[in-house]
Formats: C-alpha cells, structure tokens, sequence
C-alpha cells in the first residue's frame, strides 16, 4: 500500500521550489565552458556535500551541458564520441541523472500510473511483469495503486493525480465521472480488461461474457444440465460480466437457472461456496463454474478431500484464467486462459500513442479466452481456441 502525509506534500513542494531555482542557475551558465579535458591534473571536483550535477559532468568531459543531457535521455541524437566522453566523466564522477529535475524542464513525469484491484485475480502479477517490462522499454516508469476492493478507487485517484503522472492504465470499474476527470486533467487513459460501457475510452479487454457462453455450451454439450456458480465480488465488473454470460447461454439453452453463490475470489469462497450450492440445491450440481482458478481449486479440495465427491465422474468443475497452480498434476482445472502479455503489450502501446499525440477517437481491442481442457471437467471435443474478436 502507498501512505501519503500532509508533511510529506509539503517536502514535495519545498523540493520542487528547490529544483527550479537549481534550474534557473544551471541556465545562467555558459553551454560550452570547458574547464577540465581528460589527461590533466586538474579537475572539477563538486564541493564538499554537493550531489554531482550534469554540469559537473560537461565540465568534466568538455562537452556542453546539452549534450549530458542527450546522452542520458534514450533515442536522442549523440555521436559515440561525444557519448563515449560524458559516460567516462560520470563513471568517474559516480554521476545519477535527476529524474525529478529532468521533469521540470520536459514537464513530463515518465511515470505511468497502474491501478489494480487486490482482490483481482491471482494472473495479475504476470500482467504486471508485462506492463513494467513495456512500459520501461518506452522510458517510463510504472507507478503501482493498488484496491482493497474496485469501490475504493475514489480514494486512490487524488493520490495519483499528486504524481502528475503521463498516463494511466487502470484494471478496476471507473464511473463515468471518474473517466471525464481523467479527460479534463489530460491524463491519457487505458482500460485494461474493463469494459467502458458507453463512453469514449481506449480500452483492451477479453470479452468475459462470451467466454463464459462458450464454456457452458461445452459442458451442456457434453451433457450437463444442473449448473451451479460460485460468483466473484458484486464490485468486479469481471465477476459480473463471466456471471451474466453463464446465465444468458442456460437460458438460451432452455435449461435450468444455475445456482448462484457469492465468493471473494479466495481459496475458501470454493469450498464455502460448494458447501452452499449443495446445501440449497439438496444434491451434488453436474457443474460448478468458480469464478476465478483460486476459487475453482478450493471448490475441488473440498470435494474430493472433504465431502467425496467424484471430479469429473459425479461433478465437473471450472475456474478462469488458466493460473499457474491450476496447471500442477494435483489439479489440472478445466479452465479459460486470457492472452495477457498480448492485452498488456497492446494497452502499453496504445497509451504510449495517446501521451504522443493526444486526443483522436476511443479504440477497443477484445480477445477472447483459450480453453485449456483439464481433466477436472467432462467436455465435448471441440476446437480448444475461441479466437480473437475484431476490434471495436
């Protein structure tokens, strides 16, 4: 979690007041004064307590401070030997470019602000392993907020507009006024596996609901009738959307209303959760669909450990999102895989577009889900992939 303080907004604006004046006496100095060239005796040496500054380093290798600049700045324009001069004087120096001064001049932060949900399914640190790598590949950094629960997003946002961040890529429910306000701050905006309804937002997504219709049309293929679900928290918009499309497809298929019960997208919700669908049900269902893997694996502990029940012989059972323990030989979930890297690669690129050129209409890029046959379900033998859907 991030803790802000009152003192510490305040020792960021003395800092940044500081920053500028340094600014302004860095200015003020001659571009191309050379004071010291290498094989003298004689050399700049920063006084006593004083942080190496870029100037340091042009005087250092007789350069001028631009060209310091350049040099650390990626794609800019420098000769090897120039370059080649200034990274000898910083080494030597034990030089560190001032990200936080470097954003006075440019105005950008080079941070990217992440913001997830806790209670989000476990895959997320392979996403977040994603965004990181892409987004430091454009110069930036990734700045993490992270949710108790998608509600709390209120709160978190007037953390994030104190960083003064380039871009956001969000992975939690914003409503609408939440969305305009990230327009009117001039914030680029990127929806990561969030749907934004009706209004005009970039967003890359996995069409949750359909492939949920298609999970159930693969079980009710293979026989299954009584359905039962084990749901995500009222507050995903994941959890509803995978929700709303098992219960559109049984209806479509003329077969009974499933058994619905509330989890939290944690290993005891599986098993509480198959406690509960038995219970109100007065039998073992044909299917239990687990809203997330994590709750999938509980629902199968506690049918096979607990309450002896057959799995997939008496019960099948599947989860979402293909987690790495869902793979492992004691489990092997009947599961749904999102093209993760593929949707993180794209969100990264798609926000890099917007902080470049700012503006243009709203792009929605959907994929849907592979279907990775464990052998914790009884399925038909069908194509494994649903594909990619076409963007929106």
């Amino acid at each position: 979690m991030l803790i802000f303080s009152a003192q510490a907004a305040t020792s960021g604006r003395a800092c940044r007041n500081t920053l500028r004046q340094i600014a302004c006496q860095t200015n003020m100095r001659k571009k191309n004064t050379v004071a010291w060239t290498p094989g003298t005796t004689a050399r700049p040496v920063p006084g006593a307590g004083r942080r190496v500054t870029s100037y340091d380093v042009a005087l250092l290798a007789g350069v001028s401070q631009s060209a310091v600049s350049r040099c650390f700045k990626p794609g800019a324009s420098i000769s090897p030997a120039t370059q080649a001069k200034v990274m000898q004087a910083a080494l030597s120096l034990d030089y560190i470019p001032n990200a936080a001064a470097r954003s006075l001049i440019t105005r950008r932060s080079n941070l990217v602000a992440v913001i997830i949900s806790n209670l989000a399914n476990l895959y997320y640190p392979q996403v977040l392993s994603d965004l990181s790598q892409q987004i430091a590949r454009q110069g930036k950094r990734l700045l993490l907020f992270t949710l108790e629960r998608e509600a709390d997003i209120g709160r978190v946002l007037s953390d994030v507009w104190q960083y003064q961040v380039d871009g956001a890529i969000v992975a939690a429910g914003l409503s609408d006024e939440q969305m305009a306000e990230f327009g009117r701050r001039e914030v680029p905006l990127v929806l990561f596996n969030r749907s934004p309804r009706e209004h005009a937002v970039h967003a890359v997504l996995c069409d949750q609901a359909e492939a949920a219709r298609l999970l159930v049309s693969r079980l009710a293929d293979a026989g299954h009738r009584q359905f039962a679900v084990i749901d995500g928290p009222g507050d995903s918009a994941v959890a509803q959307e995978r929700k709303a499309g098992v219960l559109d497809r049984l209806f479509m298929l003329g077969l009974p209303a499933p058994i619905v019960v509330s989890g939290n997208y944690d290993y005891a919700s599986g098993g509480r959760g198959l406690r509960k669908v038995i219970d109100r049900l007065g039998r073992v269902p044909d299917a239990v669909i687990c809203g997330n893997d994590i709750m999938a694996i509980g629902c199968l502990d506690t049918a096979r450990h607990q309450m002896g029940i057959q799995v997939p012989l008496q019960m099948s059972v599947a989860g979402f999102d293909a987690l790495e323990a869902s793979g492992w030989l004691s489990y092997d979930i009947t599961t749904l895989r999102q093209p993760v890297q593929k949707m993180a690669t794209d969100a990264v690129a798609m926000l890099g577009e917007l902080m470049e050129r700012r503006g243009g209409s709203a792009e929605r890029r959907r994929y849907c889900s592979y279907l990775v046959e464990g052998s914790t379900a009884r399925l038909t033998s069908e194509p494994q992939r649903f594909g990619m859907m076409a963007a929106a």
